[in-house]
């Protein structure tokens, strides 16, 4: 079975209510191929996610910008699954830089996330000193082993491969470079996950993608669909989620 493309809008700003309104506007009017094609979820800042969620249609969906263990945290995903928001982003690796996160922590988040009914869009990625090294696939295993280790069945998870030294810089991925990574991540996860979650799970490219640029990246093999930055918040963004279309081709 063909792996249904993803593209994830993660907006970065807290835009005000008339601008949010605005790219919702953009986005229920958009001619894009049927969800049997391609799923489309946003995820808006903390403070527009009721918005978001109220005025979105019905075929996009909304995530949160991370969550915590337990029900007294600030942002749990019991309260998440109350609201009725189906998705949620974890393992950021610019969150994991900021806060101090540890991979088992980012592991126990997923987990727990899934355990209360959320889908989970978790992050892995490595920093420019770690690939000039050549340590590109030994951190995504590690920051993959840390959710394997806490997770069996990965049937609502998206991995997003987050190359931190071609994000906001003047490092850019190519496509090839993207393939390969994806390529050499998937065959880790057939080694040491497992066959069938390796055929099944998606990747998702979360480097700089843009109107331009994401019908080549979209040709790849291994690679299932886009978590978009800034792009999320343009109309070139429709072009985006388009892209999936090269994979029925």
């Amino acid at each position: 079975m063909a792996r249904k493309f993803f593209v994830g809008g993660e907006w970065k700003h807290n835009e005000s209510p008339k601008v949010v309104k605005k790219i919702v506007s953009t986005l229920n009017e958009a001619e894009v191929p049927s969800h049997d094609v391609v799923e489309v979820v946003v995820v808006p800042t903390f403070i527009s996610l009721p918005l978001v969620k109220s005025l979105l249609r019905s075929d996009f969906h909304v995530a949160a910008r991370n969550c915590w263990v337990g029900e007294k945290a600030p942002i749990s995903p019991e309260m998440l699954v109350k609201k009725d928001i189906p998705w949620v982003i974890l393992g950021e690796t610019k969150r994991r830089a900021v806060s101090k996160e540890t991979y088992e922590r980012v592991g126990d988040k997923v987990a727990h996330a899934l355990s209360q009914g959320l889908k989970v869009i978790a992050c892995v990625g490595e920093t420019l000193q770690q690939r000039q090294s050549g340590s590109t696939m030994s951190v995504l295993a590690a920051q993959t082993k840390a959710i394997a280790e806490k997770i069996t069945n990965w049937d609502n998870v998206v991995l997003a491969y987050e190359p931190v030294w071609a994000i906001g810089t003047d490092k850019v991925a190519t496509p090839a470079l993207a393939q390969e990574s994806h390529c050499e991540f998937r065959k880790w996860l057939s080694e040491n996950v497992g066959a069938a979650v390796a055929t099944s799970t998606r990747i998702i490219y979360g480097g700089f993608v843009n109107g331009a640029t994401c019908q080549e990246f979209a040709e790849q093999p291994d690679v299932d669909g886009f978590l978009v930055g800034e792009a999320s918040m343009k109309p070139e963004f429709i072009d985006i989620i388009k892209s999936a279309t090269v994979k029925k081709n």
